[in-house]
């Protein structure tokens, strides 16, 4: 499986704070039998104020880590983007990183503050399909203003962003209301893929199986393993070979 979201890299944002943590994180994500993830740090500008110069060097030392530890894991480099108007001048400078690509465009994860919709998002998706990035909207289903109306999230759809939702949403362990938005959305066929979010091993680990059994029951084997083997492969080819 690839992951195609989680914070394992450590001391580069609220994930791991030390190596060690990383490297449990690296043995919990291989023994559930993911063999890939793409390393999203925060980028969150006046909060986690990273960019490539700050992840790359984090990165290396880390596969080095894991070389050295013998875990059969693969990396590559992405990032959470906060939509903000800081974006605009961090994208044209190169400073972001990108999951992969899909159908010719750039994959740039993007999420929306957990309590709304900012206002004038949609201009801002649409700058960044002028620069031919389409957005994937990170775990919509915690959005409370989603919560609120699912229909929030049509705008996005329909200006042909993908859903990437969380394993442990659909699992139950985000709660009912995002369980219930995880559940929809995966109805009505708009996620794109599902991955870990993970941030730690205690409450948030790196496991993709728990989420993919609850998906398989509401839209088959075949759908549910798509969200975290051909489709999320397809994005990242661009960024790395298997």
């Amino acid at each position: 499986m690839i992951d195609l979201h989680c914070h394992i890299l450590p001391g580069i944002d609220d994930g791991p704070a030390t190596l060690n943590e990383s490297l449990e994180l690296a043995r919990i994500a291989a023994s559930d039998g993911i063999r890939h993830m793409v390393v999203t740090p925060h980028i969150h500008p006046g909060r986690y104020d990273n960019q490539i110069s700050t992840i790359a060097p984090v990165l290396q030392k880390f596969k080095e880590a894991l070389l050295e530890h013998s875990i059969p894991l693969t990396l590559s480099m992405g990032a959470e983007l906060r939509i903000s108007a800081e974006m605009i001048g961090m994208i044209p400078a190169g400073k972001i990183p990108f999951l992969g690509e899909w159908e010719g465009q750039k994959v740039l994860l993007l999420e929306l503050p957990h309590s709304h919709i900012p206002p004038g998002s949609d201009k801002l998706i649409g700058w960044l399909k002028a620069q031919n990035i389409i957005p994937m909207i990170a775990h919509p289903e915690r959005n409370k203003e989603i919560i609120n109306n699912i229909d929030k999230i049509n705008p996005f759809i329909e200006q042909g962003c993908l859903l990437q939702i969380t394993a442990m949403s659909i699992a139950g362990r985000f709660g009912s209301s995002a369980f219930e938005i995880a559940k929809e959305l995966l109805v009505r066929g708009w996620v794109t893929v599902m991955a870990s979010d993970a941030h730690n091993a205690s409450h948030r680990p790196p496991i993709l199986t728990e989420g993919i059994q609850a998906a398989a029951n509401l839209i088959g084997d075949e759908a549910a393993l798509r969200l975290v083997k051909e489709t999320p492969e397809m994005i990242v080819l661009a960024n790395a070979r298997f």
